[in-house]
């Protein structure tokens, strides 16, 4: 049996996951509110392996390095997710990795997240780490793919559009949710198309 593997990713209403050194709007777009909060923490509470590219590690870095467990009580997810055992897949990184419980694997991503699913006694979990989950949807590795939408347009500064040079799929709706009133989650099922 495989482990599910899930492509989590944030993005704007126009399908950018994130935004320039010009866009003021802060984590979550700043539009975070209680009832996504505790279900991100929920999700992230589970018993999972995070899965990341060496650009969103880097990101992950830079903005939760300093973060200890002690933050865990107003800042659940981001503690949880550094927290986390971690796979990081880059040819940029030296191991060891300054992160706790991160494993080094170098190679091809989507041979990678294949031996992972096969091997894992957890779901994986991928968030942003948009080139290495094209790869892995392309090569049909990707079970679930859970895009939150915030509401918001960041036409002017919004960068790194999450499926910019994807390949096509036909995707079948798993779940979909509201929170705080403004937030979607929606989680589908991929397939080539």
């Amino acid at each position: 049996m495989t482990a599910p593997y899930t492509f989590d990713v944030f993005c704007s209403l126009d399908g950018y996951g994130s935004f320039n050194a010009d866009g003021d709007w802060g984590g979550y777009w700043g539009k975070q509110g209680p009832e996504f909060i505790a279900h991100r923490a929920e999700q992230y509470g589970q018993g999972f392996r995070l899965v990341l590219g060496a650009n969103t590690f880097r990101m992950f870095q830079r903005f939760l390095g300093s973060m200890t467990r002690e933050r865990e009580a107003e800042d659940p997810v981001n503690t949880r997710m550094k927290f986390a055992p971690t796979t990081v897949i880059s040819s940029s990184h030296e191991a060891p990795l300054d992160w706790p419980d991160a494993t080094l694997e170098r190679g091809d991503g989507a041979e990678i997240i294949a031996r992972l699913k096969a091997e894992s006694p957890v779901p994986l979990r991928s968030h942003g780490s948009l080139a290495l989950n094209r790869a892995a949807m392309a090569a049909g590795l990707v079970d679930f793919v859970q895009v939150t939408i915030f509401p918001v347009i960041t036409g002017v500064t919004g960068t790194a559009p999450i499926f910019a040079g994807a390949a096509d799929f036909d995707l079948d709706m798993v779940s979909s949710r509201t929170f705080d009133g403004r937030i979607q989650e929606l989680v589908y099922r991929p397939s080539l198309h």
